[in-house]
C-alpha cells in the first residue's frame, strides 16, 4: 500500500485531509484503495449496485445498528473521519481558545472557502460560510432592497423558514407575496416552470424557487424559471438545501442570482454548517443581516460577522468535502437514486401503497414520499418507529400528505428491504378501527 499522502493526492484531496494527521488512516485501513479502484472501472450506474463498495462506505459511519435512520433529509450523520476532525479541532481550541480560535483556526476559512467554491463551480469571492440554508436565505431575503407594492413570487411548497421571512417583510413593509401552488408529483418541466411564469407581472421583482421540494423530493426546473425571469428583469433566489452534494450540478447550471444550502444534509458536514452564494456583481445589493462596518459593501465576508462561532465545526467541513470526493459526486448521485428506486419499485406492488414522488431521475433522487390508503401519515410514521425501529417523518403540508423516506450513502439494501416488509405488513393489517 502506498502512503496516505499518495492516496489522498491521487484522489485530489489535500487541504482538509492533510491538515490533521491520522484522521484518514482508518479509512485507508478498511480497503479504500481496492474499493475505489474497483468501482473506478465501472460506470456510476453500475457502481450504484456494487454492494461491496457501499458496505465499505457504510463502515465509515457510526450509525446505530438498532435504528434504521431514513430521515437523512432532516440532517445526516457524519462519517467518522469528519467526527474525528471535529473533536480534534475542538480539543485544539480548548488548549487556548482566544489564541487558537482567532489566530490559528480562523486562518483556515479562506482555504475552506476556495474548496467549497471549487466544489460548487463558482468564484471563491462569491461564497460565504455560515450555519445553514435558513441563515443564508434569510440574509438574502432581509438584505434585498424592496419597496411597498413590489411583488415576490413564492410557492406554498417552499420551506417554512423562508416563507416566514417573506411574510415578515410583507407584514412590516408592504411588499406583496404572489403564491403558486404545485400539484405534485410532476414530470412536466414546462408546466412546472409555467406555474411560476404565469404569476409574473410588471411589479414582480423576485422569484423564490426551491430546487428540490423538501416534502416530496420533487426537483423544480430552476434554469427554465430563471431564464424566463431574467428576460423580464426579475431576480432569482434558489433554495438548494436538499440538492447540494446530493445531485451532481454546479451553481452556474441553475442561472440564479442568489443561492444557499445546508452542508449538514447531503455533504454530511458537522451539524450547523452551511454556505451562501451571491453573484459577485450583486453582493453590494444585499445588506448584511448582522452588523458590519460595510453592510452594503462588495465583500462577501460581510455576511460572516457572526461573532464567536464553532471554529471546530467550520474547519471540519473540509473533511466532509474530502469524503464526498472519495465517493465521487456522480457515483453518489447514482447510488442515492438507486436506493430510492429500489425500495419504491418493490413497495409499489403493495396494495394500497401510493408513491408521491417521481421515479424519473430528472425529477427526483433520494428523497421520496409515500402514503397508504386509509392511514394518516403520522399513523404510518408511528408504526414504523414503534414496531420496526425505522425512523421517517410524517408530512402534512398544504396539499401534501405522506411519509418522507430519505436514505443516504450508508443505507443498505437490507435496511430498505426491512422498510418494504414493514410497509407490506402495515398495509395488510389495515388501519385501526374504533367501535
Amino acid at each position: 500500500m502506498n502512503s496516505r499522502r499518495d492516496f489522498l493526492k491521487k484522489a485530489g484531496l489535500t487541504a482538509g485531509a492533510l491538515s490533521l494527521p491520522g484522521i484518514f488512516e482508518p479509512i485507508l485501513a478498511t480497503g479504500f484503495q481496492n474499493a475505489v479502484d474497483r468501482v473506478n472501472t465501472l460506470s456510476p450506474e453500475d457502481a450504484a449496485s456494487d454492494e461491496d463498495f457501499w458496505n465499505w462506505v457504510r463502515l465509515q459511519y457510526t450509525v446505530n445498528p438498532n435504528l434504521i435512520n431514513l430521515n437523512n433529509g432532516g440532517v445526516s450523520p457524519q462519517p467518522k473521519s469528519v467526527q474525528d476532525a471535529h473533536i480534534r479541532y475542538y480539543q485544539h481550541c480548548n488548549e487556548g481558545p482566544s489564541y487558537y480560535m482567532w489566530r490559528e483556526l480562523d486562518k483556515g476559512r479562506e482555504p475552506l472557502r476556495r474548496r467549497l467554491a471549487e466544489l460548487a463551480g463558482v468564484d471563491a469571492e462569491e461564497i460565504a460560510i455560515n450555519r445553514n440554508s435558513t441563515e443564508g436565505l434569510n440574509s438574502i431575503i432581509f438584505g434585498l432592497t424592496l419597496q411597498a407594492g413590489d411583488e415576490v413570487v413564492v410557492s406554498k411548497q417552499d420551506y417554512p423558514n423562508m416563507l416566514n421571512a417573506w411574510k415578515q417583510r410583507e407584514k412590516r413593509e408592504g411588499i406583496k407575496l404572489v403564491w403558486v401552488n404545485h400539484d405534485l408529483p410532476s414530470e412536466d418541466e414546462a408546466k412546472l416552470a409555467k406555474t411560476y411564469t404565469d404569476a409574473f407581472t410588471a411589479k414582480t421583482k423576485i422569484v423564490h424557487v426551491t430546487h428540490m421540494i423538501n416534502w416530496t423530493g420533487q426537483i423544480i426546473p430552476v434554469r427554465k424559471i430563471a431564464d424566463a425571469a431574467h428576460a423580464r428583469g426579475i431576480e432569482v433566489i434558489c433554495d438548494s438545501a436538499h440538492t447540494f452534494a446530493h445531485i451532481d450540478f454546479k451553481i452556474g447550471d441553475l442561472g440564479c442570482d442568489y443561492w444557499a444550502t445546508s452542508l449538514h444534509k447531503w455533504l454530511c458536514a458537522p451539524f450547523g454548517s452551511g454556505m451562501m452564494w451571491i453573484k459577485k456583481e450583486k453582493i453590494k445589493n444585499i445588506w448584511a443581516l448582522m452588523s458590519n462596518n460595510e453592510p452594503d459593501g462588495t465583500d462577501i465576508r460581510k455576511f460572516e460577522s457572526l461573532g464567536t462561532r464553532s471554529f471546530a465545526s467550520e474547519m471540519a467541513i473540509s473533511e466532509a468535502v474530502d469524503f464526498h470526493l472519495l465517493i465521487g459526486a456522480k457515483r453518489k448521485e447514482a447510488r442515492l437514486l438507486y436506493l430510492k428506486n429500489y425500495w419504491c419499485q418493490k413497495a409499489m406492488k403493495v396494495p394500497g401503497f401510493k408513491l408521491n414522488t417521481s421515479l424519473n431521475p430528472k425529477f427526483a433522487c433520494a428523497l421520496a414520499n409515500f402514503s397508504i390508503e386509509g392511514f394518516k401519515p403520522e399513523e404510518i410514521d408511528n408504526k414504523l418507529q414503534d414496531k420496526y425501529r425505522i425512523h421517517t417523518v410524517a408530512i402534512n403540508w398544504e396539499n401534501i400528505h405522506g411519509v418522507r423516506v430519505t436514505p443516504n450513502v450508508y443505507t443498505s439494501v437490507a435496511d430498505l428491504d426491512h422498510l418494504v416488509k414493514a410497509i407490506t405488513e402495515i398495509a395488510a393489517a389495515g388501519p385501526a378501527t374504533t367501535k
